[in-house]
């Protein structure tokens, strides 16, 4: 499998990753999210040591998503020595509440070796090895990929 040790996931001011960053003990990922099948809003902060590893998360049920942002914005501004910018982090996953929260190393169900004729695609199978690896970010729904450049899809 060629996922690295390490996901990165880029810093987009504008984005859904505009609250992560490092802190004075590591790096953070702090989002507002809700599962697809709950009303309800979960304030999170996953927060990470110098390396990457992952060392607690702050999950809460907060109601509405201005309850929940108004939470991780308490959250955040407790962090010492917050910086907003890209991080990479290490796969990991914590439940609450029946939820998986975490980045996730997943397999691409979609992956085909073969093209619509039946044919096999005529290609590296290094690239099929790279492409067939996701590290999804739950239940937040960011997919990060090969090439491994911190960017994601939704």
């Amino acid at each position: 499998m060629n996922v690295p040790e390490l996901i990165p996931i880029r810093h987009e001011p504008e984005g859904r990753t505009r609250t992560i960053g490092c802190w004075r003990d590591g790096a953070f990922f702090a989002s507002v999210t809700g599962p697809v099948d709950r009303p309800e809003w979960y304030a999170v902060l996953h927060c990470f040591d110098s390396a990457g590893q992952h060392l607690d998360s702050a999950i809460r049920s907060a109601g509405t998503g201005p309850e929940a942002r108004r939470l991780l914005e308490e959250w955040l501004d407790a962090l010492p020595g917050r910086e907003y910018g890209s991080i990479a982090i290490a796969p990991f996953e914590v439940r609450f509440d029946g939820v998986l929260f975490g980045l996730v190393i997943e397999e691409d169900g979609e992956a085909d070796e073969h093209d619509e004729d039946g044919e096999s695609d005529e290609h590296d199978e290094d690239d099929d090895e790279a492409d067939r690896f996701t590290a999804e970010l739950h239940p937040d729904g960011l997919g990060f990929h090969a090439p491994w450049c911190g960017c994601y899809d939704t």
